[in-house]
């Protein structure tokens, strides 16, 4: 998880580099190129190879990876339109909605106290979209609904990898969403990176992959509920790197609400 909260730390900064001249689908589909790549090399050094692309679960895959496109998509949007320390601060309602949407996914139950528990954490949500009239921006909206989405993404991620590998999931999806950029970016062409965009680009294909590899082994290995809770030490990093690069403003707001929904998040680790 510490590897997961690195990776994604850079990938914000490499996202908002990236998007001053190209849009989310662009951006994704050179990330996605660069990940397909990536993750073919280390298949053609795994000891079972390019054999253990060969799945039965092959509708589980694509239906994670499209979830997964479009809550990335709306993170990126939500990268280039609200402060950094508020989009990570949205993303901690996660595990609130791993909670809510488990029920449906995995045929857990959902107990009244779990029920309030995520009411509370969308109160912290709101909290941490309060800056102003209105109060709350369509960026923010987007950083909510992606955090829904990675939600049902961690759900899928834990139980694809019962039987399936670690890059064999990171293929299918770097593979499906790579199609998807290509042709959500064709009709009004694809721009060529300039020199000073390589590096940023070679960053974010690398953090996207790692971020997922990391992220895919902790859940391999321990439930949702645990895992991503230890994602929150990102809010403090982004704060920090939100004022030293962007000279965002430190609000009361965004630590008042990421509090809010750290308890809500312990709470509903405690309830049963």
């Amino acid at each position: 998880m510490m590897g997961t909260v690195a990776s994604f730390t850079l990938m914000a900064i490499a996202g908002r580099a990236i998007l001053t001249d190209f849009n989310t689908f662009e951006l994704m589909l050179y990330r996605s190129v660069i990940g397909v790549l990536i993750v073919s090399f280390f298949l053609a050094r795994s000891k079972r190879g390019f054999a253990q692309l060969k799945t039965t679960l092959f509708k589980q895959h694509f239906l994670r990876a499209t979830v997964h496109y479009t809550g990335q998509n709306l993170w990126f949007y939500a990268i280039a339109t609200i402060p950094l320390a508020q989009l990570i601060a949205l993303e901690f309602t996660n595990p609130l909605w791993v909670a809510l949407l488990a029920p449906l996914l995995l045929g857990e139950t959902l107990t009244r106290d779990k029920l309030l528990i995520v009411l509370l954490g969308l109160v912290g949500g709101l909290l941490v979209g309060r800056q102003g009239v209105p109060p709350i921006h369509l960026g923010h909206v987007a950083g909510l609904v992606s955090a829904m989405g990675f939600a049902v993404t961690n759900i899928l991620t834990r139980k694809i990898t019962r039987r399936d590998t670690v890059l064999t999931v990171l293929f299918w999806m770097t593979l499906i969403q790579a199609i998807f950029s290509l042709a959500l970016s064709l009709p009004g062409g694809i721009p060529w990176p300039g020199a000073d965009l390589w590096p940023w680009i070679i960053i974010m294909g690398i953090t996207g992959l790692s971020a997922h590899f990391c992220l895919s082994q902790a859940l391999n290995v321990a439930p949702a509920t645990v895992v991503a809770p230890m994602d929150f030490i990102r809010l403090p990093i982004s704060a920090i790197v939100g004022v030293m690069l962007y000279q965002e403003p430190l609000l009361a707001t965004v630590f008042i609400g990421g509090g809010v929904i750290l308890l809500a998040n312990y709470l509903n680790i405690r309830t049963k």
